[in-house]
């Protein structure tokens, strides 16, 4: 595990790390309309690796994964029968990468099919049609990276002492965080969803059994910083009220 915990300045690097979120978006939609449903998502995720975030295999064509590799600043594409691709992550646009991707996934053979909007974000502008130059921040990237490696070493950690139904720990491209979910199995109330840019079914079928989650967000959404967030749906009797620790915490 890396002992010294990387300068992580939001503001510093928001235009790279908001461009970065839509790249994951590309790639997430991909593998979510390729892969068969998983409970809560799970099939729709991205896991931290040494050298960036993978997808695992995706079931479409000879299977096909794919790496955002943080090292080599490229998007890696392999598949099944040995083909392999990539292209370079730098300044570019989402329709740009978009149309990257999509030869990527052509020429390992896949289906380069799936929804064509991004979630979760204000404003959405289909990813074709999104012509906005975007830059990208090598060192920014390789912090976050860095982060992401020592936090899901933790939340692994944290995971094991709980026996009952848990997820991975994971990086939903969303809201682009880094999260680890406990589940009671017991059914909740309906969610009231109305997250922007999202189905309320998706919402409602994520929340859909009490949840205890812990996760992280490199910042936006609200927040100008990075920040570790942790919650409960429903929330127990006390739960808002309870004190926090360490004192830099809040329960906003």
């Amino acid at each position: 595990m890396i002992s010294k915990w990387p300068h992580l300045d939001y503001l510093g690097w928001r235009d790279t790390c908001s461009a970065l979120h839509l790249y994951l978006q590309v790639a997430g939609k991909y593998r979510l309309a390729h892969s068969p449903w998983l409970n809560h998502s799970w099939n729709a995720t991205f896991y931290v690796t040494p050298v960036g975030l993978g997808s695992s295999m995706v079931p479409d064509g000879p299977g096909i994964e794919i790496l955002f590799d943080f090292h080599e600043h490229r998007v890696v594409g392999t598949s099944g029968d040995g083909r392999k691709s990539s292209f370079p992550l730098g300044p570019t646009t989402v329709a740009a990468f978009h149309a990257k991707f999509l030869h990527l996934v052509s020429e390992l053979g896949g289906t380069p099919t799936f929804g064509g909007q991004p979630n979760e974000v204000p404003n959405p502008v289909p990813f074709r049609e999104d012509d906005r130059d975007r830059p990208y921040d090598r060192d920014a990237v390789q912090r976050f990276h860095q982060a992401a490696i020592q936090i899901d070493h933790v939340f692994r950690a944290f995971r094991t002492s709980f026996i009952g139904k848990s997820s991975p720990v994971h990086l939903f491209w969303g809201a682009l965080d880094l999260a680890v979910t406990r589940f009671s199995g017991r059914r909740t109330p309906l969610h009231p969803a109305g997250i922007p840019s999202l189905p309320d079914d998706v919402a409602r079928e994520a929340y859909d059994r009490e949840v205890s989650s812990a996760g992280f967000w490199p910042g936006g959404g609200g927040i100008d910083y990075p920040a570790f967030y942790s919650y409960a749906y429903p929330a127990p009797s006390g739960f808002r009220a309870a004190r926090i620790q360490p004192e830099a915490a809040s329960s906003r």
